[in-house]
């Protein structure tokens, strides 16, 4: 390892655009909404010279340009459109995880050393087309020859495993509803969010059925939108509260549900944050709040008892507890809306939201700064 494997790495900016259907906005306009306004956050806007340019890479995570916006060589296109032409830049896809897979590849290059600082840009544009398109294009990353080829979106593999989780644990559809009720209820006073309307547990029992038995209320939406993180070595010199990416950690399972060891476990989930808060020096104990994927009610379930914040079978009760430790603090993939290619640069902006103190009526009272 060089001298500089383990520099800091700090989040210097960030930038949103608002969740929805944009159709008067293309992908590379929404990317560069959102790329500007990390920029302008880490006060890196002002940059005149073309030998000078404010980042050294740009990194940019997306699924689905190729098969629903029939664009794919990103990097370059969005480093052009934001007036950096020339720089290193290049697309990250991994699926639901190309966010985290783009932030990741952006903390290797700053803490290799390679670069100084990275923008990090996430974008997905998903309404533009029919929606039985948007869920084909969605089925890639499922398993093609055993999962996709027979007809199994996303969501019939969201409905297995409620069904799986709740003949295993003994729950029933009402058991799942707190999950997008906190959602819905976060998401009211996110000024991003797609929804900005609360629900109870009577709407969410009345949603139609989409797959058995999820309705629509269990499922995050398919949405447009970009958000941006900007990545740098060196430590803000503002007065706003420094934001530190401590460590990161990724891992896979296997793509067919069918090949899994254990059905109801994300091992994945449980090898990464384990590694992640292992290069943190943190144990689960010290961590203040949880931006999980909630895209069906039973993957957050999966995901609080895989991480370690649940015994098995206990997710979805510890949910919407007091007690919990608090989740879907913006609105989470249900209520803000899943991008896919840009949830997880979402959820980093709006962890950084909660750790600067300007999370609004959805701050986490004991993270505002003093």
């Amino acid at each position: 390892m060089t001298e500089n494997a383990n520099r800091a790495v700090w989040v210097t900016g960030i930038g949103q655009t608002p969740v929805g259907e944009h159709w008067n906005l293309s992908l590379r306009d929404l990317a560069a909404q959102a790329a500007f306004a990390a920029l302008r956050d880490a006060e890196l806007d002002k940059f005149t010279s073309r030998d000078t340019q404010p980042v050294d890479a740009v990194i940019v995570g997306n699924m689905l340009s190729g098969v629903l916006s029939r664009q794919e060589n990103l990097g370059a296109l969005i480093a052009e459109t934001i007036g950096l032409c020339g720089i290193e830049a290049w697309k990250v896809e991994g699926a639901c995880a190309s966010g985290g897979a783009a932030i990741r590849a952006g903390y290797s290059l700053i803490a290799s050393g390679l670069c100084k600082r990275v923008l990090v840009v996430g974008v997905e544009k998903m309404t533009d087309v029919p929606t039985e398109v948007a869920t084909a294009g969605l089925a890639m990353a499922s398993d093609a020859d055993h999962e996709a080829l027979h007809g199994l979106s996303f969501t019939a593999i969201g409905a297995l495993l409620t069904q799986a989780y709740s003949e295993a644990y003994g729950y029933k559809r009402n058991d799942f509803a707190p999950l997008p009720i906190n959602a819905h209820r976060k998401a009211f006073a996110n000024p991003y969010a797609m929804f900005h309307k609360a629900i109870n547990e009577a709407d969410y029992l009345a949603s139609p059925l989409v797959a058995s038995p999820l309705g629509v209320l269990d499922c995050a939406p398919i949405c447009d939108g970009a958000a941006a993180i900007v990545l740098s070595a060196q430590q803000p010199q503002n007065n706003r509260p420094a934001v530190r990416l401590a460590g990161s950690a990724s891992a896979t399972d296997t793509v067919a549900l069918a090949r899994r060891r254990e059905l109801l476990w994300l091992n994945a989930a449980e090898r990464s944050s384990r590694e992640a808060m292992a290069m943190a020096n943190l144990s689960i104990e010290d961590i203040s709040f949880f931006e999980l994927h909630d895209a069906f009610p039973v993957m957050a379930a999966l995901s609080l008892e895989s991480v370690g914040y649940a015994k098995r079978g206990e997710g979805i009760k510890i949910a919407n507890t007091s007690n919990s430790i608090p989740i879907q603090t913006m609105g989470g993939l249900k209520g803000r809306g899943h991008l896919v290619g840009a949830t997880g640069i979402y959820q980093a902006v709006e962890a950084c939201l909660q750790l600067r103190g300007e999370a609004g009526a959805n701050q986490i009272p004991p993270l505002a700064p003093a």
